[in-house]
């Protein structure tokens, strides 16, 4: 059973789901790349660890997140194409998640590689400063940067009420892009993961997730004509 919302569900932002929502698009955005890289190119899904710390009262709180990112490497050489991250609400609400994540990218755009970044997150701060003058209003987005223009921003976005994009995926400077349909992935993601099975659609998301009250209409219609409440 697909997900009953049209592009992003967020429902998947639930702590106890997420390192599997995250695992799955990955894995099927690794799917979907791999046939276009031929042979110049090879991929690899990689992992980073890293413990967070709460104050909590009289005691602190240390949760250790694993991450898993894609990484785009020439064959030859073994040099950085890409980066691709799949934003975590660790990445966007604690200290230790947002500088784990900065980091790796900042490493990346210092080997002149591209970064992209998919967050599809409502929670939390932004992990890039730029500018959202001209831009429509979105819920979610995905950022490409090049490694030939490291201060700039390709925008590719999306609303809880709409599909995800397709974006350009850049590969190295004299190549061609390699177009990524998101939406294909997240649906296929959503399918391998049985999340239809894990998410109680009569209940409301995660209280974390930061739903307009117009938001919270538009869902529970939707979740009535899915005949899910």
């Amino acid at each position: 059973m697909p997900s009953p919302f049209p592009g992003m569900d967020p429902y998947l932002e639930h702590p106890k789901l997420w390192a599997a929502v995250q695992h799955q698009l990955l894995a099927c955005l690794y799917q979907i790349l791999l046939p276009g890289l031929v042979d110049r190119y090879r991929a690899r899904v990689g992992t980073r660890t890293y413990v967070s710390e709460m104050p909590l009262f009289t005691s602190v709180l240390r949760e250790t997140y694993t991450e898993e990112f894609i990484e785009v490497r020439g064959r030859g050489d073994g040099k950085l194409v890409t980066l691709i991250e799949v934003v975590s609400p660790a990445n966007k609400v604690t200290p230790a998640g947002r500088k784990a994540y900065t980091d790796a990218r900042a490493a990346a755009l210092a080997q002149r590689a591209g970064a992209v970044e998919i967050d599809l997150v409502m929670q939390g701060k932004p992990l890039l400063s730029y500018s959202r003058d001209g831009l429509p209003p979105f819920d979610h987005a995905v950022t490409v940067t090049r490694g030939t223009a490291p201060d700039r921003y390709e925008i590719y976005t999306a609303t809880l009420q709409k599909r995800l994009p397709k974006f350009k995926l850049p590969l190295a400077a004299d190549d061609r892009d390699a177009l990524i349909d998101l939406q294909a992935a997240f649906a296929r993601a959503y399918d391998l993961g049985n999340f239809a099975a894990q998410v109680d659609y009569k209940a409301a998301p995660h209280p974390d997730v930061p739903l307009t009250e117009e938001h919270k209409r538009w869902a529970d219609e939707l979740l009535k004509l899915a005949k899910l409440r």
